[in-house]
Parts: structure tokens; sequence; C-alpha cells
């Protein structure tokens, strides 16, 4: 039973946000985001801050409204009662999701990895350590070992620190004819752009799961949303910014999948590139075991509402849901290795953009209980409606195969839940 004095609080709430959203999403997208939109690549952050506020205003209404640590499943499901099928499938679009951000940060620190090892050019490098860092947290999982709070705030203090002593010092290298240009690849690139790096904000959303754990709820819950979304934003304005404006921009896209620890290079020279590189590698190791331990719960806790195969459920003696761990391991593995960082970044940016848009939707049809502005919900569902479609667009002019791959695994997550169903 949790007391008033043991609950979180906004501090806590703050850094679950923060945290969330800087573990290893930054570190990757930034080279994706200035190959699409060239020197507005700020303005692309910003974007996707507003798109992420925008969102985050149904995920405030729905949480206090509906106090259940069940998210957006729960939300889904109280906004279409008579139609099971839209919630089950929200779920499984959100473990979809879960393996694509996992896959991500997997391949991250394969890149960094390979980076700080000064083997750039090495693919099965970079394979490897992806492989090696999803098997290695599942091995940990699997055995029911759990991190150390005090070392998960260590890792992310540290990030911040450092990308907040990047962003500051950075400054001093940044040269204007570097910026200019602004709108160098036209404007509809930046939406392009922000569609793409949604990712990067997705994380948010997981302090909506501790409400049940919250101290003054209606308090603390938008003011940490809300705070966290800016900071981090405000951190990705600045970082991007210091990037195209102290190097080449071929050189950046040239090092797109590790371009943070190359920009950290002309301010804080070779050893700020360590740094950031150590960053880049604590960061996504940290994501992977918090998403992997905290995905594969949900798992279990669908199949035991027969919402997912019963296997999924199955815990061994340390109370692990080891088949949602080592289904979950798997698939990400086979994400990670066969795809690209720009399909693996797609593919996590539109699950996330279609569960926010759903959860939008939710929050209109549930205007009343929710006492929302009615106005402010279709503000937000028109622009991830419309960024939904941006980003369509944008994989059917540069990379039809990505959209194809992508459809696959949705119509593979539909049919899933339709054989499931069928069967139970």
């Amino acid at each position: 039973m949790n007391t008033e004095s043991n609950k979180l609080k906004f501090k806590e709430l703050l850094a679950i946000g923060i945290g969330a959203m800087i573990g290893g999403g930054i570190f990757s997208v930034m080279g994706l985001a200035v190959s699409i939109t060239g020197n507005a690549t700020p303005i692309a952050f910003a974007l996707g801050g507003v798109l992420a506020l925008v969102a985050g205003y149904s995920y405030i209404k729905l949480a206090l409204a509906f106090r259940d640590d069940g998210a957006s499943f729960t939300y889904l499901e109280k906004a279409f009662p008579n139609k099971p099928f839209i919630a089950s499938i929200t779920g499984w679009t959100v473990i979809l999701g879960y393996i694509g951000t996992m896959a991500l940060y997997a391949f991250t620190f394969g890149a960094y990895g390979s980076e700080l090892l000064g083997h750039t050019e090495s693919a099965i490098l970079r394979q490897l350590l992806s492989v090696g860092i999803i098997l290695f947290f599942m091995i940990i999982n699997l055995y029911g070992a759990k991190s150390s709070g005090k070392t998960e705030d260590i890792i992310v203090y540290t990030k911040v620190m450092l990308l907040g002593l990047l962003a500051i010092a950075g400054f001093r290298g940044v040269q204007a004819s570097e910026l200019t240009p602004l709108m160098d690849r036209g404007v509809l690139s930046v939406f392009m752009a922000a569609a793409l790096i949604f990712v990067a904000f997705e994380g948010f959303q997981l302090i909506t799961n501790t409400i049940c754990e919250t101290a003054e709820p209606a308090r603390n819950i938008p003011r940490s949303i809300y705070g966290s979304i800016a900071i981090v934003t405000v951190i990705y304005v600045l970082l991007s910014f210091i990037a195209v404006g102290s190097l080449p921009e071929s050189q950046l896209i040239a090092a797109e999948e590790y371009a943070l620890a190359v920009a950290a290079e002309p301010v804080l020279g070779n050893g700020g590139r360590i740094l950031v590189s150590i960053a880049a590698l604590l960061a996504t190791a940290s994501a992977i075991n918090a998403t992997m331990l905290g995905a594969s719960r949900m798992m279990a806790q669908m199949a035991s509402q027969q919402e997912m195969p019963k296997a999924f459920s199955f815990r061994n003696r340390e109370a692990v849901p080891w088949m949602a761990v080592v289904t979950m391991a798997v698939l990400t593995i086979v994400l990670t290795y066969f795809g690209g960082l720009e399909l693996i970044a797609a593919f996590s940016s539109m699950t996330f953009l279609l569960v926010s848009l759903g959860v939008s939707l939710a929050n209109l049809k549930l205007q009343k209980q929710t006492q929302s502005r009615p106005w402010l919900v279709v503000t937000g569902a028109t622009l991830l409606a419309v960024t939904i479609i941006t980003l369509i667009i944008y994989l059917i002019s540069h990379a039809p195969s990505q959209l194809l791959w992508i459809g696959c695994l949705f119509l593979f997550a539909i049919c899933s839940e339709l054989i499931f169903k069928k069967n139970t």
C-alpha cells in the first residue's frame, strides 16, 4: 500500500519523462534529420516538441479521468467498450512500437560502440554489438535482476549533464555561414523530418503509467508531462542548432548513425567525442533494459486478460514472464539485424504517432468525462493525422520498400490478433 510519503512527486515524475525521452533517440536521429531538412533541423525538433505537447494533452486528460496504469490500452477500452478489437489492436501496436524502439536503441548502441572502438565502417561489429546488448539484457531480465534506482538516476543525470554541457559549450563553434540558407530543403522537408524523428519524444507517456503511485496527480501529472517535453525539446533544439552550425552538412550526413559524437568534437575535442559516445552507450543500454522490463510485463498482463496468447503470461521461478521476454528479444534482434536506421526510426515513429492519434480520438469521444476542450483535442488529432500522412508521403517518395515493410509489420499485428481471437 502506497502512503503519501512514498508516492511519486513532481521531481520524480519529471525525471521519468526526461529519462525516457532522452533514452537513445536523439543519439540516432540527429543525422537522419539533417539528411532530410538540412539547416532547418532545429525547427524540425521544435515541431516534434509541439506534436508531443498536443498529444500529451489527451494523455493527461484521460489519465486523470481514468486513473489506471493501463494507459493507452485502458483509454481505448473506455472509449470503445462495444469494440474491444480497437483496444486489443492498440495493445498489440504498442508492443510492436516498444520492439521498434528497442531495435533503435540497440542499433544506436552498436553504431556508437563501433565509433568508440574506431571501426565505424564495420557493419559486422555494429551488428554484433547490437545483438549482444539485446541478449545481455534478455539474460538479465530472465534472472529477474532489477536495475538499481540509484544507478538509473545516475545514468539519466549523466547523459543530461553531458548533453547540457555540449549544448552550452557548443555555441563557441557555431558559424553563421553554416546555418544559411535556413530552408535549404524547403518547408515540407521540416514536416517530414519532424514525422521521422517523433520517436525521440516517445517516453512521456510512461508518466501516465504511474498515476496510481503519484501524489497529487491532478497537479503533478500535467506539470511533469508538459515540463519534461519542454525541457527535452529545448535540449534537442540547442543540440541540433550546434550540430548544423558547427559542422558541414556533408560531414553530419556521412556520420548519420553517430552524428552527435561527431558534432561534439569541434567543441569539446576528441575527449568530448568519447564522452558523448559513452553517454550514448549508457543511455541506450539503460533504455533497452527498462523497455524490455516494462513491455514484457505489459505483454504478460494482456495475456492474463486473454488479449494475447496465454504463453506470454508464463513465469519462471523468479516470477519473470520469460516467454514474453524471449519473444521480445528475438523480434528485436530480427528488426535490428535486418533493418536499417531509417526503417527502424520510421517504424517506431509511425507506431507511436498512430497510438497518439488513437488516444486523441478516444479523448474526443470521452470529452465530457475528461472535461477536455474539444478544439484543442481536434487540433491535436489533426496535427497528428497530418504528420502521419506526411511520413507516408516521405516514405512513398524516398523509401517505398520501407513503407511496404512497415505495412507488413502492422498487418502482422492485426492478423495475429484476429487469429488469436478466433481460436479463443
